[in-house]
């Protein structure tokens, strides 16, 4: 599993809810939960902050992507880059269809392998909904 980067364009179409054209920007294909409803808030919000600042699509929203089963399965990502204070907040969402097989974890535990290797990231945050019994169950892991 890793995560794989999105660009402005495909932010673009994924905000839009053009999974064809996303797919043609996109470095791997998705399926239709990606430019689906449940997500498209986040697509617009990830195509206004890397219009203002391209160079946030490296910290942002990706794809996880399953390199063995070649599957786009959910996203992952951080808010943006790390803050004034060294801070970055996780996100990270596994599409229905994919749940319950590892793929959260394995994406929590490479954005936080990620956010230690980085000299300019001194606290890492994960804001979970508290209705999100699993995703609280799998931060606590890592406390």
């Amino acid at each position: 599993m890793r995560i794989v980067h999105l660009t402005g364009p495909t932010f673009d179409a994924l905000a839009a809810g053009d999974l064809s054209t996303a797919n043609t920007t996109s470095p791997v294909p998705m399926s239709d939960y990606f430019a689906g409803l449940d997500w498209r808030s986040v697509w617009r919000m990830r195509t206004e902050q890397v219009r203002q600042d391209p160079d946030d699509a490296a910290w942002v929203t990706g794809v996880i992507w399953d390199d063995d089963r070649q599957l786009a399965v959910g996203r992952a990502g951080y808010h943006g880059p790390p803050d004034a204070e060294g801070m970055v907040e996780i996100g990270y969402a596994v599409d229905p269809a994919h749940r319950r097989r590892g793929y959260a974890r394995a994406a929590l535990e490479a954005l936080l392998q990620r956010a230690r290797d980085e000299v300019a990231v001194r606290t890492i945050r994960v804001t979970i909904s508290p209705d999100n019994t699993a995703s609280y169950a799998l931060a606590r892991i890592f406390q």
